[in-house]
């Protein structure tokens, strides 16, 4: 009995083919991503413009400062966004800086003596986690971008997923010049 190959696809001789099938797939992603943009830019705009008239009424702080950190995580989202279109990948690192902001944002809004203890307890070790999380997507570099091996990332690409032992960080050359010896 003959073993299929597995760079042969089931359908590869019919008019169904899975690489034109990912790839309008991949567009068709890519506009719904895109319609999400649009949407939160939209968003964005109209939260810009309820602060404006808010800032005209007699001033309700809290009211104000949830605005402005709702808008803060539309940016991130945004960002967020932004970071999928042009490598395909999220990056861990917004979407740990988005969580965060929103944690705070529902502290704020809602005022840290309203909360709960059990609530504020399970909050500060989300907060706990989210940070030890966010450390060590800082303390690895460019740990997103890595796992895409795209063109944007700093890290040099040579070529194709077989070359991945070639890959190199273009500053850990100029680091480990700059270490003093001994």
């Amino acid at each position: 009995m003959q073993k299929r190959q597995k760079s042969r696809f089931l359908f590869s001789d019919r008019w169904l083919d899975r690489q034109s099938i990912v790839r309008n797939m991949e567009a068709f992603q890519d506009l719904i991503v895109i319609v999400l943009c649009l949407g939160l830019f939209a968003v964005m705009l109209i939260q810009l413009w309820g602060i404006a008239i808010a800032l005209t009424q007699p001033l309700d702080y809290k009211h104000v400062t949830a605005k402005i950190l709702f808008v803060l995580i539309l940016v991130e989202l945004f960002r967020l966004l932004m970071v999928y279109l042009q490598e395909h990948s999220i990056s861990v690192g917004v979407a740990v800086e988005v969580t965060i902001v929103s944690l705070l944002r529902e502290v704020v809004v809602h005022g840290a003596l309203e909360i709960s203890w059990v609530n504020t307890l399970a909050i500060c070790g989300l907060l706990f986690v989210l940070g030890g999380l966010l450390v060590v997507c800082a303390k690895t570099p460019h740990m997103d971008c890595m796992s895409a091996n795209t063109k944007f990332c700093p890290v040099v690409y040579r070529g194709g997923r077989e070359r991945q032992n070639d890959l190199e960080f273009q500053y850990s050359r100029q680091c480990d010049e700059n270490q003093p010896l001994g």
